[in-house]
């Protein structure tokens, strides 16, 4: 099952990731920083890491040492990039939308798959751009799945094939599991966490924990149309997707207008947090196509380019 086609990996290629404030990584890279009073002259060299642009190697330093070297200017530095994932059950929810393995921006409604394709895009601009990348799947059972340290186009496969084996499954207390990311031994960089947010003990300490590591956070949060308004009337009962637990409802036009207002209100809430404490928020529904998100939506809010 294919997350792209050819024709879409090379619309991706043409983009980089934004963040606000570049941080400096502990070896150079190919990322231009936003950082003033720099200039373009020799700086250092690194070592040659498979999937670095050939035409960066100093090819009179291998000549003599047999060894390829990547010439670094002073103004570039890399950037580490960290996608987190919510595989929690509540994610796999709607259809499948596109055909599996069409490579198509046709609406993909069902959330995991849209937030397998939104990731892989978002992984693929990190290592064309030659950004130091990690993925991870958020899950409280077992061992979390990962993804990298990685850089260059060299790992694109696997990229795909690891976020092509996700399965979304259980419950995932997301406070926590970002907590523990944040206090993991990795380098703070720009954060994407790609998730319903649909979490009872919230968002708001694991957030504030990855701002506190230097993290720059962006959310991504992904619904599904129904899940805004439910297409459902009368005697029902509702299952809570990640803990099993039922709950008879009476639904009518009143209970479901209340439904719409709370889960804006719901909503609203989340981006007034973010805004305060200068966390990217984004709003998505999987009718939207993911690649006008990726090169239409993000452009917009700074965070592509």
């Amino acid at each position: 099952m294919s997350l792209f086609d050819e024709q879409t990996l090379r619309k991706l290629d043409r983009l980089a990731l934004v963040a606000a404030q570049v941080r400096a990584g502990q070896i150079k890279g190919e990322r231009r920083s936003t950082k003033r009073g720099t200039s373009i002259e020799f700086a250092d060299y690194r070592d040659y890491t498979r999937g670095d642009d050939l035409r960066r190697v100093d090819w009179n330093v291998f000549a003599r040492l047999e060894r390829p070297y990547i010439k670094l200017l002073e103004e570039e530095e890399d950037l580490a990039v960290h996608m987190l994932v919510d595989t929690s059950r509540s994610m796999d929810y709607g259809d499948g939308g596109a055909s599996p393995g069409d490579g198509s921006a046709a609406a993909e409604l069902n959330k995991f798959r849209y937030a397998q394709r939104l990731t892989a895009a978002l992984a693929y601009v990190a290592l064309a751009a030659g950004d130091r990348l990690t993925v991870s799947a958020l899950r409280d059972e077992g061992p979390a799945a990962q993804f990298g340290p990685a850089r260059g186009r060299a790992h694109t496969l696997r990229l795909l094939r690891f976020l092509e084996a996700l399965k979304p499954g259980g419950a995932t207390h997301l406070d926590a599991a970002l907590r523990q990311y944040a206090l993991g031994t990795r380098r703070a960089g720009l954060l994407f966490l790609v998730s319903d947010l649909f979490s009872p003990a919230g968002y708001v300490n694991g957030l504030s924990q990855l701002q506190g590591r230097g993290y720059e956070v962006a959310v991504l949060h992904l619904l599904a149309p129904d899940e805004l308004d439910p297409p459902l009337a009368g005697d029902l009962r509702l299952i809570d997707a990640e803990t099993g637990a039922p709950q008879d409802v009476t639904l009518d036009g009143s209970l479901r207008e209340l439904y719409r207002r709370r889960v804006n209100g719901w909503r609203d809430e989340i981006e007034g947090y973010c805004l305060k404490r200068k966390i990217h928020f984004v709003p998505v529904t999987t009718d939207l196509p993911w690649d006008e998100l990726v090169l239409f939506h993000l452009r917009q809010r700074g965070l592509v380019k």
